[in-house]
């Protein structure tokens, strides 16, 4: 590797990173995020880059994930010779029915877009990164009185100690983790994600297997190790996909592709789409849609009854099939009978 990206650390610097920014490492863990920093070119005392140790007390998850800052996403950026960051800003998505103590601005998605240039033709093209809210937003269960300790009636087998488990006081509730910046500052952190998102998209290379801290905040307060963020990220992915969440999947359109779209704004997409669409289109949609039109009705009964209102009028605006004209032979014979 080009040795101006590269950062070697003398052997003070190596201990006090080791005393410092990698104290929650063990000396595998270690000896990984430093070749890491190394490999890739960036500072830990400048906290462009920084390990972080999950389940530090469980042998069998622990797990160190490597996370490059924006600071040093950016400079990795810049070394690439293809980037070129955003040139408009990050556009936020929000819906005030989703203002909630989960979410307190209401967004739903951040997009971000940067640009790289084509190795072959040398033109700039977009490179877009999207981070949804519902899938990056660290979201805690907090108890109205707190927690107490309980004994579970079972020991320890290697300490003979009581076994305890965590038992809430009162109403237990989901609300948005406030230990980091995501209550504070919602807008950015969510913006992050996406930066990442898209950073990953268009430099697979440079970005692939490494996290901005804003992904794994969700890891912190679920407790997750590193794997886990990933595979728990496509998760909550595949159930937007299919409106397991407060979305619902729908086809439209000659090509039928399939759309996931928010429930708050599902009646009035059908109705967009019925109004530009004939009768014969509308019937075929709904036909093909009865699933996505049953899930709207058990979570909107009232705007659902509405809508099958609205689809069948639409329908029953088909025109009647026009009278069928006299045959050829219906006119000879009216001729013939006229002469």
């Amino acid at each position: 590797m080009n040795a101006v990206t590269r950062y070697d650390m003398t052997p003070k610097q190596i201990a006090l990173v080791k005393a410092t920014v990698a104290k929650d490492c063990n000396d595998e863990e270690f000896n990984l995020f430093c070749e890491v920093a190394r490999a890739k070119g960036l500072d830990p005392f400048l906290g462009q880059i920084i390990p972080m140790v999950f389940s530090k007390g469980d042998a069998e998850k622990r797990k160190m994930t490597i996370i490059i800052t924006r600071d040093g996403q950016r400079v990795i950026a810049q070394r690439c010779g293809d980037y070129r960051p955003a040139s408009k800003p990050t556009q936020f998505e929000t819906d005030k029915a989703l203002v909630s103590p989960t979410n307190p601005l209401g967004i739903v998605s951040a997009t971000v877009y940067l640009w790289k240039r084509d190795s072959k033709s040398g033109e700039w093209f977009e490179v877009v990164g999207q981070a949804y809210w519902d899938e990056f937003a660290p979201i805690k269960r907090k108890a109205a009185g707190g927690y107490k300790w309980e004994d579970t009636g079972e020991v320890w087998p290697d300490s003979g100690k009581p076994k305890k488990r965590k038992v809430p006081v009162g109403e237990e509730n989901e609300v948005l983790d406030d230990s980091g910046n995501w209550c504070r500052m919602p807008r950015l952190m969510i913006e992050k994600c996406a930066q990442m998102q898209a950073l990953r998209a268009g430099w697979p290379e440079q970005y692939s297997g490494t996290y901005d801290e804003a992904e794994i905040d969700r890891a912190k307060v679920l407790d997750l190790t590193a794997s886990e963020v990933v595979e728990k990220e496509r998760e909550d992915h595949r159930m937007r996909i299919v409106g397991a969440d407060n979305s619902i999947t729908v086809t439209w359109g000659d090509n039928w592709t399939l759309d996931n779209v928010p429930v708050g704004k599902f009646a009035d997409e059908v109705m967009r789409f019925i109004k530009e669409s004939p009768p014969e289109a509308v019937a075929k949609w709904r036909d093909a849609n009865r699933e996505p039109l049953k899930r709207f009705w058990a979570l909107q009964p009232g705007d659902a009854l509405d809508l099958k209102k609205e689809i069948e009028a639409a329908i029953a605006r088909k025109p009647s099939r026009p009278a069928k004209g006299p045959s050829d032979a219906d006119l000879m014979k009216h001729s013939m009978a006229a002469g």
